[in-house]
């Protein structure tokens, strides 16, 4: 599927942070279709049972991919959001040092709420984590007081990514 556009890093999120050492530090694309993906690995850091990735940071990531979405579908990164409930599913273990995929897509969006439905999934398309995640938007001053986002926020980092095979 198309790339369109790339999204902006963090400097910390556990998830997107590309100065957290312990963190995934996950690319994330907005797509031709409207959705959000990214191709990412967890590691070593990552784990709850030896070879498996730690839930926690499995649904770390399925929340990541909900303000994501909004702004894969919106093409608008100066809209934010806290999650207000995340129902998440493990249909497979996820392991790390390998290769994965996520993706997230906006299934609803008012004026003062929205939600995503997001996959973890392997390169054969096996979806190895789901969930349906819902979030009231807010602005950036009430969730963090004081913080400027982008300065949060602030890489933008090109890296050729045209396309991802994405198999459903």
């Amino acid at each position: 599927m198309k790339v369109v556009s790339k999204q902006r890093n963090s400097r910390m999120c556990v998830i997107c942070g590309l100065d957290n050492p312990s963190g995934v530090r996950a690319p994330f694309y907005n797509m031709a279709d409207g959705s959000v993906m990214s191709r990412f690995r967890f590691r070593f850091e990552h784990q709850s049972y030896p070879g498996r990735v730690h839930g926690g940071i499995i649904t770390a990531m399925l929340d990541e991919m909900g303000l994501r979405g909004l702004w894969a579908k919106t093409l608008d990164e100066n809209q934010f959001g806290v999650t207000i409930s995340l129902e998440s599913h493990f249909r497979k273990p996820v392991l790390y040092d390998c290769d994965l995929l996520a993706r997230g897509v906006l299934i609803s969006n008012t004026s003062r709420f929205f939600a995503v439905e997001a996959t973890v999934m392997d390169l054969f398309g096996h979806i190895l984590a789901d969930g349906t995640l819902k979030y009231m938007k807010l602005d950036a001053t009430q969730i963090s007081a004081g913080v400027a986002v982008h300065e949060q926020m602030p890489y933008l980092i090109e890296d050729g990514v045209k396309a991802i095979d994405y198999r459903v």
